[in-house]
């Protein structure tokens, strides 16, 4: 992170609360329903620049909350009444898909229509194909399936807004890269992106150079 970057930032001390951060009043009776408390250190940082459309590259390790982080913000200007995909998180691995989609389920538990669908290789197409058909608001997937799906057809990208790169050099280290990249050729140019990952690569560098705007810097040590 350099000092000289007016947009980079060494996230503070957490807020008070998540209200304090500008999330509506939904996501809030939710985050009170699993007993969230207070904003980690990347909440804190994160959701008020997700919050204004901002892209944001952030330095984190597993298990400091990003999920949250990057979730909430996204819930918060999704438009329920479009049941297409606004939201697209790319992962690694079924594993952490599946866990990413199981808590966007979580905080929008006070936003009756939500869904959101795991796509991901080793599970058949039908049922994936079915939910496609019904409407996703956000799609969670690992890189391999979701290119599979937007070569065939059945997964659309003309309305996504929010895109998150999840573990990018996870995804790097796996050989992931080319497909992450070659889905990021194949997003509208106006949607907002945010990167997470562990460490920064040279290749997630350029990553960020070429497909970020402006974006906000956040570092979280430990």
């Amino acid at each position: 992170m350099s000092h000289s970057d007016p947009h980079s930032t060494a996230a503070g001390p957490a807020l008070a609360n998540f209200s304090a951060l500008g999330l509506p009043e939904p996501l809030l009776r939710a985050l009170q329903a699993v007993g969230y408390e207070t904003p980690s250190p990347i909440q804190a940082a994160t959701i008020p620049p997700l919050l204004a459309g901002k892209d944001l590259l952030g330095q984190a390790q597993t298990g400091t909350g990003k999920t949250a982080a990057f979730a909430l913000p996204i819930l918060a200007r999704i438009d329920l009444t479009r049941a297409e995909p606004q939201a697209l998180v790319l992962a690694p691995t079924r594993e952490l898909a599946i866990q990413v989609a199981e808590a966007f389920s979580r905080y929008a538990a006070q936003l009756p229509g939500f869904h959101v669908l795991p796509i991901y290789g080793g599970q058949g197409y039908g049922p994936q194909l079915h939910a496609l058909r019904r409407g996703a608001h956000v799609i969670v997937g690992t890189p391999g399936r979701v290119i599979d799906h937007l070569e065939r057809g059945t997964l659309k990208l003309d309305a996504l807004a929010h895109l998150v790169l999840d573990e990018a050099d996870e995804m790097l280290r796996m050989g992931f890269i080319d497909d992450v990249e070659s889905i990021l050729k194949k997003t509208p140019p106006r949607r907002q992106v945010a990167l997470f990952s562990a460490t920064m690569p040279q290749a997630i560098r350029r990553i960020a150079q070429t497909y970020l705007r402006d974006p906000v810097e956040i570092t979280i040590k430990g």
